[in-house]
């Protein structure tokens, strides 16, 4: 059925097929005439809004599913999605108003005891209901919509009309046809999981677990449709035949249990019904019904450009967000409002859909990290198993990272503080003033000030500057400070001023440094990490080029394998068996001096790709002698350099060994290496893990994010069963608190937030309302402890107002 006036097929359409691709857009005009691909939510909405906005533009709808075609049942949207529509259009708002089920309460069932959590303002409709409200708003508009209808070539489209929005799903054509453009990256996941509906409503958001014969399988469940008036009334009209409401119900599970259940076998109705068995307790006993859907593998879409000359992707189109943090439909709603806006705002096309990339990208990347969380918490739902039940569901409600554990706390008080029951928290404690032992040495709080090169010895001697740095920052109340990568010897040196403990002179200094935490700040721990600059060395400080080569008195530099680090880098010698036992020793005698220091703790620096960190690298470990090639022979050098200096240092003092668990480029270290990389080192004696990733090569692509590396520590941790630290990107103590609570980490290290504010620590403790032994402000300080006043806020309000 074509739409009057566009042709879709025959001599014309085959020859746009040829054409370079979609017109510039019109420098100056606004768009006139529309043309929408994909009848979906999003693109149903984009219409609307661009016809209502100016009746007199021309906007075509092309669907090439029937008007009643949609996969899925329920839709999420949230607070603030709505608040737009309302806003834009309070037509479309009331409509869906009157359909849409709310509730507050998040169910987590494991293991046949239930964890409510409240307080979480959820809406939902299905999503038969809200296409039927947007294809209602379209006809009342004026918007041509053309179901079962192939849309024409997108170069045809792009020739006719002033703009096309392309909103045709996650297997969107128009994508593909500019894929040179666009340059997609679809990343396919280990679960697989089939949309499914109850005909009744749950009364929470319920996640299920299912541990099986086969393995872990989980139910993701919520209301979308109320009872009919003349049932019982009931918190939680249109859904089942009956009127008795219904709910979205998606089962999930990894490939392999899929496969070994045996539903590769069964068709969507006996999926259904077997998923009902699995589930009878949370069903009540009650079928599942399929509808349109079948099992399929979850597909995170992300394009570098959302548009191309007159043609602009939106929704699934232009990326994809997990299920279990909310619905696509959200994202795509939220296109279309900002879309529209970005059209109205500007003079013509090509600024407008700039904009709406400037606008949208950020926003959609922020929600993408945070679906990946959650993916791949669930695809690694195995791990948490034996949490205790109350840190499960609170692991759970956090692991998205945007939940956090004063959010939580604010929602739902009663529900946080059984969990900080259940973990240890004394009344009146943050986790993360609740003390940590290793070893013979017991941690006050679980802050770390992260180690922080600071470039400003002389000769590898730390001065004055040291140790106002490093004592300010253990006065600050963080439970273990820790100083910069400390070099083992000349050679090892990143850059002139990175400090030493190769000479007695040195260990002399750090004696000095030691011996000021321990007498003026009682109860901070102090640490140094050893570390060999490798092929990473003779470099200038980092303010006047980071991984510059100096311009003189450059010394050499040695590696496991003759490869620089930058093209620029120097060429590194590649280390014979003699050196290796060299520095193996040179390793032993700077522990040996640290122990004499007065160190409390060390940490081996196999990370970053410093000299230890290339030998752990396929990437940078090409040897082919006993030091490299396999897994086992990359860690030999790093495990023997760990036992020569477990072997000097205080057997009552912990080591700690930080890692790159990723190299962040194709080849390297992955996360699945990282825990066998930690189960080594912990079956040679290390207490704790510290969990860094990348710096291992030049051309890495690192996933930045907030918390963004502590989903390894976090693996590490259940995996290779060892205390770990968790770095990157960890800037609040709502962070901190969220990652102990959920046991996602043991320790939490913070390097910029103390460099902004060396006692942040203790201003952490007075924000939360504490005053324990986990945070002990110094005598001299203590008239401190009490956020400063800023001006009067308290003077008296008018009562009167006189007419003259």
């Amino acid at each position: 059925m074509p739409t009057p006036g566009v042709p879709a097929s025959g001599a014309r359409g085959a020859a746009r097929q040829t054409s370079a691709g979609p017109r510039p857009p019109h420098p100056t005009a606004p768009p006139r005439r529309i043309a929408v691909i994909g009848g979906g939510p999003g693109g149903l909405y984009a219409a609307a809004l661009l016809k209502r906005l100016d009746p007199a533009r021309d906007v075509t709808v092309w669907e090439r599913n029937a008007p009643d075609d949609t996969f899925g049942f329920g839709v999420v949207l949230s607070d603030e999605t709505l608040g737009g529509i309302e806003h834009a259009d309070p037509v479309v708002y009331a409509a869906l108003r009157r359909d849409f089920v709310g509730w507050d309460d998040i169910d987590i069932v494991r293991r046949g005891a239930t964890h409510r959590s409240g307080g979480h303002g959820f809406a939902a409709l299905g999503r038969h209901r809200l296409l039927h409200i947007l294809q209602e708003r379209c006809r009342s508009l004026g918007v041509r919509i053309g179901f079962r209808t192939e849309a024409p070539h997108p170069d045809v489209l792009s020739a006719e009309y002033d703009l096309v929005v392309a909103a045709d799903g996650v297997h969107s054509t128009t994508r593909g046809t500019y894929a040179q453009v666009f340059r997609p990256q679809v990343t396919e996941h280990r679960c697989r999981y089939i949309w499914l509906a109850a005909d009744f409503p749950f009364d929470a958001f319920r996640f299920e677990i299912a541990e099986t014969e086969h393995g872990v399988m989980q139910l993701h469940g919520y209301p979308y449709a109320h009872p009919s008036p003349g049932h019982h009334p009931a918190t939680i009209h249109p859904g089942p035949p009956d009127g008795s409401g219904a709910s979205t119900v998606i089962v999930e599970m990894r490939e392999e249990v899929w496969r070994a259940a045996g539903f590769d076998d069964l068709s969507p109705r006996e999926s259904a019904e077997r998923c009902a068995k699995i589930f009878s307790d949370a069903l009540r006993g009650r079928p599942l019904r399929s509808g349109n859907s079948a099992w399929t593998t979850f597909r995170t879409v992300v394009n570098d450009r959302w548009s191309h000359g007159n043609v602009v992707l939106l929704g699934d189109a232009a990326h994809t967000a997990h299920f279990s943090i909310g619905s696509g439909t959200k994202l795509a709603v939220e296109d279309a409002l900002a879309l529209a806006a970005c059209l109205q705002e500007q003079p013509d096309v090509g600024t407008a859909l700039a904009a709406y990339e400037e606008e949208r990208k950020p926003v959609v990347a922020s929600t993408q990290r945070a679906a990946r969380a959650s993916l791949e918490w669930f695809e690694n739902l195995g791990l948490y198993l034996d949490q205790p039940p109350r840190q499960f569901a609170f692991n759970l409600l956090t692991r998205s990272r945007r939940v956090t554990h004063d959010n939580l706390r604010l929602r739902d008080a009663r529900f946080t503080g059984a969990v900080e029951r259940e973990f240890g928290c004394p009344p009146g404690t943050p986790p993360m003033f609740t003390p940590f032992r290793l070893r013979g040495l017991t941690l006050r709080n679980r802050v770390v000030v992260s180690p922080m090169d600071m470039y400003s010895a002389t000769d590898g001697v730390p001065g004055d500057f040291h140790l106002v740095h490093l004592g300010a920052r253990a006065l600050g109340g963080a439970g273990l400070v820790m100083t910069e990568m400390v070099c083992v010897s000349e050679e090892g040196r990143i850059t002139p001023g990175c400090a030493g403990l190769y000479t007695g002179r040195q260990a002399e200094a750090w004696r000095r440094v030691t011996d000021f935490v321990h007498r003026q700040a009682p109860g901070t721990a102090i640490g140094v990490q050893l570390g060999h600059s490798g092929r990473k060395g003779s470099t200038k400080l980092m303010w006047e080029g980071m991984d510059e080569p100096l311009d003189t008195g450059n010394w050499p530099v040695v590696a496991a394998s003759p490869l620089p680090y930058t093209p620029d880098s120097q060429v590194p010698r590649g280390l014979s068996r003699a050196q290796l036992t060299d520095i193996r020793e040179q390793f032993a005698a700077a522990a040996w001096r640290a122990a004499r220091a007065g160190f409390d703790l060390l940490e081996l620096h196999c990370a970053h790709g410093y000299l230890l960190s290339g030998f752990l690298s396929p990437l940078t470990n090409l040897r082919t002698d006993a030091y490299g090639g396999s897994f086992e022979r990359r860690l030999r050098f790093p495990l023997e350099v760990f036992d020569a200096v477990r072997a000097v240092w205080p057997a009552e003092r912990p080591m700690t060994v930080r890692i790159s668990a990723t190299d962040w480029a194709a080849g390297g270290t992955t996360a699945e290496d990282a825990v066998e990389i930690a189960r080594a080192f912990a079956a040679h004696g290390a207490d704790a893990i510290d969990v860094s990733t990348g710096q291992v090569v030049a051309g890495e692509r690192p996933e930045f994010g907030r918390s963004y590396q502590t989903p390894f520590a976090d693996r590490i941790r259940h995996e290779a069963r060892v205390p770990v630290i968790a770095v990157g990107a960890i800037s609040s103590w709502d962070d901190v608190n969220s990652l102990i609570l959920a046991g996602r980490t043991d320790l939490c290290a913070l390097a910029r937030p103390h460099l902004y504010d060396p006692h942040w620590t203790l201003h952490a403790a007075v924000e939360q309302g504490y005053t324990g032994p986990g945070a002990v402000w110094p005598a001299p300080y203590r008239a401190g402890s009490r956020r400063p006043r800023t001006g009067r806020t308290d003077a008296p309000r008018p009562r009167l107002t006189l007419s003259g």
